[in-house]
């Protein structure tokens, strides 16, 4: 979310636009690139029956290039993940103090990071790649350049954003608390695990609540627990930072969101609207079933719930209020289906759970239909109910023709989730890859079919991308160092040894997993929960004989529960953002539909084969 305007900010001058404009264009020109790049892998391989070897081991070290510079284009943006739902309620004085702090405590942990940053591409270079035969610190430099360019647009943005005054206090609390952990550190060696609630429940909940950037509230509580309480190098932060940002399943990230972008611009979510609109909107409440078919439709081509809901809301609301329908509830439907969709993919949140605990990406894919669909027809059953005594006065019905119309025109969009499952399961490509023949797909159906391709775009929607992707992988580099931590204390044997006392066996282990990622996704968002608490529990769900799909499916569906439930869920806000509603509106009018996804989820729970059934 972006920051609060608080002062009245100084615009721009020449050199920061220009740096500016060099980052977005450097940034726009990567995620151009990989997916070139990508697309090329998969023709030679299908068409020419002969690889490129080096493409995987080129886009690997593009990938890392890409996520840092997306990162600095999100920090320059504002438009880092943080929950900003407390700063939004605080007198303006210190909601200024506040955004402020947003800033400064950023700038702390990428000074401590910028060293241990140097020092591991150094290392890195005495590595050589296999195929391209380069230093591995042509790929590893990403990293502290990306700290040195975030850490400079940090400095110059403070004062511009906050007003002198307020970054001079900003900078100097954060400076006292540092020094405070610093002088205190001899106490914490002997305190063991209790290091743990100090450093990642209480350090990380007071910067969240702050309004500080999730992925930096990572950063310093691992890197504060480390230096004080360990003798582990710093050095092994940005390691960990590295792997979890380097996975190469993780490039669909970016790959996801510009596709996402272009059924938008390209008409194909329109086309998919108006058909299913002519079928289903003379009915009591068929706008509102037409939302949810919608979005079911739309999720299973973009992957990102900004972008679904950005294709959705602004063609289905003004007819929907036409007709009657109160903003809050429309906002409050638009939240449900996106909680509801998350598990439709090709999830970004998906994508991620497989990266980072082993799981089939395939078998998520396969996995995920069920369960979204079912929760689907919970939601319209909430609809039903609400809508059983609506009059149908000015819904006029359309004709045979006008359907089938609607739906030849839809066809070609409606095929592309069937063609993206279809490369998957067939082995044409990869997870990673397959994106890359939906955004070629969207190209040219764009182009041919419904001629709205709008070639100025394309650079805005490719910035958008590289910035929305640098906010993710930057939180999860930082959620996997934190995870690190937590497993080399000790943490995990323990967690694991607390689930499996739990009463109930396998039930009692689901609900608890149900309750905790309701709060983990409403407090840290969906997929640094998942990237935090995932490699801990998966390991825990096998043990205990749960299917490691059937759990994924619990855990995503109730985090996004979480994610878009007030008054902290952040998915929630981005709907009210996208709908021009206010969140005040929507607030009563949702707890029905969060309260019908809650027992979908259970349901789903109790029944393994609807996620596990057609593996």
């Amino acid at each position: 979310m972006a920051d609060i305007g608080l002062v009245e900010r100084r615009p721009e001058g020449r050199v920061e636009r220009l740096l500016g404009g060099a980052l977005e264009l450097a940034a726009a020109t990567l995620v151009a690139v990989e997916t070139a790049l990508l697309l090329a892998g998969i023709v030679a391989r299908y068409v020419f029956h002969s690889s490129l070897v080096w493409s995987d081991e080129l886009a690997s070290v593009l990938f890392l290039w890409l996520a840092m510079l997306g990162a600095v284009v999100a920090f320059r943006r504002a438009e880092h993940m943080r929950m900003t739902a407390l700063v939004a309620m605080a007198p303006a004085g210190l909601r200024g103090f506040l955004e402020a702090v947003a800033v400064a405590a950023p700038i702390l942990f990428l000074l401590l990071l910028l060293h241990p940053a140097y020092d591991y591409a150094v290392e890195e270079s005495f590595i050589t790649t296999p195929a391209m035969e380069i230093p591995g610190s042509w790929r590893a430099s990403a990293l502290p350049v990306g700290v040195l360019l975030m850490l400079l647009v940090a400095l110059v943005r403070l004062p511009r954003a906050a007003g002198w005054g307020r970054a001079a206090a900003a900078l100097g609390v954060v400076a006292l608390v540092a020094a405070g952990f610093w002088w205190a550190g001899p106490v914490f060696r002997p305190l063991g695990n209790l290091n743990l609630v100090i450093f990642f429940v209480g350090l990380v909940a007071a910067t969240v609540l702050a309004g500080v950037p999730i992925a930096f509230c990572f950063g310093l509580a691992t890197f504060g627990y480390l230096v004080l309480t360990t003798r582990v190098p710093t050095m092994v932060v940005v390691g960990r930072m590295d792997e979890g940002m380097s996975h190469l399943i993780l490039l669909a990230v970016p790959l996801f969101i510009f596709l996402g972008s272009l059924i938008e611009m390209t008409g194909m979510a329109r086309a998919m609207i108006r058909f299913l609109a002519n079928l289903l909107g003379h009915v009591r409440g068929g706008l509102s079933y037409v939302l949810i078919g919608a979005m079911y439709l739309v999720s299973g081509i973009s992957g990102a719930k900004a972008a679904d809901m950005a294709a959705v809301a602004p063609v289905l609301f003004p007819e929907m209020r036409e007709r009657g329908a109160k903003p809050g509830e429309l906002v409050a439907l638009l939240s449900a289906t996106g909680a509801q969709t998350e598990t439709v993919p090709p999830s970004l949140v998906l994508i991620t759970i497989g990266s980072v605990t082993g799981v089939s990406i395939g078998a998520l894919f396969t996995g995920g239909l069920l369960p979204g669909a079912l929760l689907a027809v919970v939601l319209c059953g909430v609809v039903w109910w609400r809508h059983r005594g609506q009059s149908l006065a000015g819904a006029a019905k359309p004709g045979g023709r006008e359907i089938l119309r609607s739906f030849g025109f839809a066809l070609p969009a409606l095929a592309l989730p069937f063609l993206i499952r279809a490369a998957v399961v067939e082995g044409v490509a990869t997870a990673t890859e397959v994106s890359t023949i939906g955004i070629a797909y969207a190209f040219i159906v764009g182009l041919l079919f419904y001629r709205q391709l709008d070639w100025s775009r394309l650079r805005p929607m490719l910035v958008d991308t590289a910035a929305l992707s640098g906010a993710i992988l930057l939180i999860i580099g930082a959620a996997t160092a934190m995870a690190w931590a937590l497993t080399q204390s000790g943490f995990s044997r323990q967690l694991a040894a607390v689930m499996a006392a739990l009463p109930g066996g396998q039930a009692g282990f689901l609900a608890v997993s149900i309750l905790a990622f309701v709060v983990l996704g409403s407090v840290l968002e969906g997929i640094p929960a998942i990237v935090l608490f995932g490699p801990l529990l998966f390991p825990i769900a096998r043990d205990m004989g749960v299917h490691e799909v059937h759990y994924a499916m619990v855990v995503i569906l109730s985090m996004g529960i979480g994610l878009f439930a007030p008054p902290f869920g952040v998915g929630y806000y981005a709907a009210c953002a996208i709908s021009r509603i206010g969140p005040d509106e929507g607030m009563r009018a949702i707890w029905g539909y969060m309260l019908a996804l809650l027992l979908g989820t259970a349901v789903i729970a109790a029944i393994p084969w609807i996620s596990i059934g057609f593996l």
